[in-house]
């Protein structure tokens, strides 16, 4: 009988954008620690963590748009899940409130994979000029 791939492997697209999320975040501590910088988690995912998958899908022969966009949803997701941490303990929680954060919530969950696609895009870019010389 011959092996048959597992079903439930992990898409290769899925490994680099989990891989640029997990680079990114040194990188982000780094760039903290630049004068007058307030970078967040969250934004260096979303733009550090998109461009670090974005080149690395290219070395990959992989889509870097593609690696860029599912950086940038999972940079959304650790921006969300920071705000629930670390703020959200100490807000005092009205209706209205609760009513704008799940709105907020949704609109970053929109945004930050357009920012993860501009970002893997510009990552795949410079690897392929810098792999091209």
């Amino acid at each position: 009988m011959a092996p048959t791939p597992d079903a439930r492997s992990v898409p290769q697209v899925w490994r680099i954008a989990v891989l640029g999320t997990a680079a990114s975040v040194p990188a982000t501590v780094v760039l903290n620690w630049l004068p007058d910088s307030e970078a967040t988690v969250g934004g260096g995912v979303m733009i550090v963590g998109a461009m670090i998958a974005g080149a690395l899908a290219v070395g990959r022969s992989v889509d870097p748009d593609a690696a860029g966009l599912r950086a940038g949803f999972l940079g959304g997701i650790v921006a969300i899940l920071t705000f629930v941490v670390t703020d959200a303990p100490a807000a005092t929680w009205s209706p209205s409130r609760l009513a704008f954060f799940g709105f907020a919530g949704r609109v970053v969950l929109c945004i930050s994979p357009v920012f993860g696609t501009v970002s893997g895009r510009v990552g795949g870019r410079v690897a392929s000029i810098l792999t091209a010389e």
